[in-house]
């Protein structure tokens, strides 16, 4: 045998197989790193906006805050599978999943109290302004209820959250043109709706 196969024959074989456990356990822990840092990143940059969303969805600042964590807890388990630069429209598209069970949970909790849950509200606003802004919220609130969550979606981000149509369309994953539909429809329903109520004499002095 020539001495250079001797010599690698004689070679201990331990060391190297430790050396692939530790290169794996240090490209796992790398992978954790960067992960953790880019679930850092998308939580600062987009916590706000999610919060905002399913706010004006409809949902309590309590619901709200319980559903804006729910949609990261989500984001975080499939981290690995969103493209990057995609994470805003997955965070998006999970959020009108999530503010749906929340709103069916919301109705039912409703039908058990047999009355609206209150809100929170600044002591240091004046009563009239208090009650008109509940009066404006619970109008809000009854107006998008009534919607198609599709169309609700796209009426907030483009009329509350002043986004553009190709922007909404990039984080639903839906054709701009589909945006566009729905947006028209939101309207029309929106305003519908209004109609309705007003005809009804119950919005907010009709009735004075």
């Amino acid at each position: 045998m020539p001495q250079s196969e001797a010599v690698l024959a004689d070679a201990p074989k331990t060391p190297i197989a430790m050396m692939d456990v530790e290169a794996a356990e240090g490209s796992a822990e790398t992978g954790r790193v960067r992960d953790d840092a880019r679930l850092r990143c998308v939580f600062d940059a987009q916590f706000a906006f999610i919060w905002r969303y399913l706010r004006r969805m409809g949902l309590s600042e309590a619901d709200a805050d319980d559903a804006a964590q729910q949609v990261f807890v989500v984001f975080a388990r499939r981290l690995e599978t969103i493209d990057l630069n995609k994470e805003r429209a997955f965070l998006c598209g999970t959020a009108v999943r999530v503010f749906s069970e929340f709103r069916r949970a919301r109705k039912r909790r409703r039908e058990v109290a047999g009355e609206d849950l209150a809100e929170p509200v600044d002591p240091k606003l004046g009563p009239d302004v208090i009650a008109d802004r509940e009066r404006a919220r619970a109008l809000l609130d009854q107006v998008l209820d009534l919607m198609d969550d599709k169309l609700r979606s796209v009426f907030v981000l483009f009329e509350l959250e002043e986004m553009s149509t190709n922007q909404i369309a990039e984080m639903l994953g839906v054709p701009t043109g589909t945006v566009a539909s729905r947006l028209r429809r939101a309207r029309k329903n929106f305003q519908a709706i209004v109609a309705r109520m007003r005809a009804a004499g119950q919005l907010p002095g009709e009735n004075r």
